[in-house]
């Protein structure tokens, strides 16, 4: 047995503000520490690469008399470790070490490889890929508006897809979502409140970077389901990437200042009483657990604290029985997906207990990982080892033998991985919700499929 302790001689630092997250010598030794805990344990093998890599190194070492547990893992397996972790949290959410089950070791692993990159990238700088990629918004600013006819006629193109691979990461066989010529900006400044719409009070809609240039959709059905059950809904334009692409490169001050022009941005709104709610999971995590960790300001956790899932925010209404009823269609069987980032958050899946309330609606709720995860699935070098992870998603949402009528996602990144491996386009359950309700129309816009890519 290993002598590495199991709990630690000080409070893991987890706050890049402090100058312990920054040392190297304190980051390796609670990354020993953690390896060894999770060897022991090895309850999490089968959610991404990282265990199976970390188990396989340490099993060597000690079937080679090197070490009796995680004393001798090297620089090299380190980087695979943590470059192989999606940041999906369903390991921090399953493990039984974690401060929230109250145990004494203290582990959060997803935090730790979130580290180790941040030390990683301001020693070694950031790739192009994860300096593109965590710039998402600007990605959609330049690809939006007219520019979208030409920037989905490359991303649709085989042969530019493979030169776009080679120069800059980013899989060729990765469907990247879809520019629109409308972004929801627009549609929202030319957008006729109904005149009922403040009765309830009023909402801040955070509609995130992909709702905003690439699924407009789902911040317009957003918009048009809280009219209808009465507020106002606030949808302020200077809003910033939450900041979570820029955590998955390890560039920690690119994602800092994000956060902060959104708290900047946000506050005076929650200190007027409003709440924020965000179709998006992953930038809802961000909000909810990030900011207030990486700004270190009682502003960042005043802010976090007023922000909910937008489905948690209609399912409250629900509960409250405040919610409208009156649908005038249902969806079938449903394959409901249950994003990690969404059950990160530890709300349940709201999305899944809506769409329940539908006629003619059987919800099935699929708790399988899209290993997209942020933007860890569309980079090249992993993207096989992502379509392995997926098709067990794939498998799950459509069983040959009961087949679904509609899938449901709450992240539309997982929805394009949906859309690659189970050839259905999947809907936001706030889409599913407005076309129930009669607001829209009840299937997202037609995209393209994989299979009608251009040679």
């Amino acid at each position: 047995m290993s002598h590495i302790p199991r709990e630690p001689e000080a409070l893991p630092a987890t706050d890049p503000n402090d100058d312990r997250y920054w040392d190297a010598r304190d980051l390796e030794t609670e990354l020993r520490r953690t390896y060894q805990i999770c060897h022991e344990c090895r309850m999490c093998v089968t959610y991404c690469g990282s265990f199976p890599i970390l188990f396989d190194a340490i099993d060597a070492d000690v079937d080679a008399g090197r070490a009796e547990g995680a004393e001798q893992i090297g620089p090299d397996t380190v980087r695979q470790v943590t470059d192989h972790c999606w940041q999906c949290k369903l390991c921090y959410i399953k493990c039984p070490y974690t401060k929230d089950e109250g145990a004494r070791e203290l582990l959060d692993f997803p935090r730790l490889m979130a580290r180790e990159k941040a030390q990683r990238a301001r020693r070694d700088g950031i790739p192009l890929v994860d300096r593109i990629l965590g710039e998402p918004r600007l990605v959609g600013l330049l690809g939006s508006g007219i520019n979208a006819a030409p920037a989905n006629f490359v991303n649709a193109n085989r042969l530019a897809r493979k030169v776009t691979e080679k120069v800059a990461g980013i899989s060729a066989e990765f469907p990247l979502p879809p520019m629109v010529a409308k972004p929801f900006a627009k549609w929202f400044a030319a957008h006729a409140p109904l005149q009922t719409a403040g009765d309830a009070g009023s909402v801040v809609l955070f509609a995130t970077c992909y709702g905003e240039y690439n699924f407009p959709e789902v911040p317009q059905a957003a918009v048009q389901v809280l009219e209808h059950n009465g507020y106002e809904v606030i949808a302020p334009e200077e809003v910033d990437c939450c900041g979570m692409p820029n955590l998955d490169g390890g560039d920690v001050a690119a994602a800092k200042a994000k956060m902060q022009r959104n708290v900047d941005r946000l506050l005076p709104l929650v200190r007027q009483g409003m709440k924020i709610v965000t179709p998006g999971p992953t930038c809802g995590y961000t909000i909810k657990e990030e900011w207030a960790v990486y700004l270190g300001t009682p502003e960042a956790k005043e802010v976090a604290e007023a922000t909910l899932d937008l489905m948690e925010f209609l399912d409250g209404l629900r509960r409250d029985k405040a919610l409208s009823r009156e649908f005038s269609s249902g969806l079938g069987k449903v394959a409901y997906h249950a994003a990690c980032h969404l059950r990160a958050q530890k709300i349940a899946l709201p999305g899944a207990r809506l769409l329940g309330l539908l006629p003619d609606t059987e919800v099935r709720s699929v708790e399988r990982c899209s290993a997209v995860d942020g933007t860890w699935g569309m980079k090249a070098e992993y993207y096989d080892e992502g379509v392995h992870y997926a098709r067990r998603m794939a498998r799950a949402l459509a069983p040959e033998d009961d087949p679904p009528d509609v899938i449901v996602t709450d992240c539309s990144l997982a929805g394009q991985r949906i859309l690659k491996e189970n050839r259905m386009q999947a809907l936001h359950p706030i889409v599913a919700l407005a076309g129930a309700y009669g607001l829209m129309e009840s299937g997202a816009p037609a995209r393209a499929k994989p299979e009608a890519e251009e040679a």
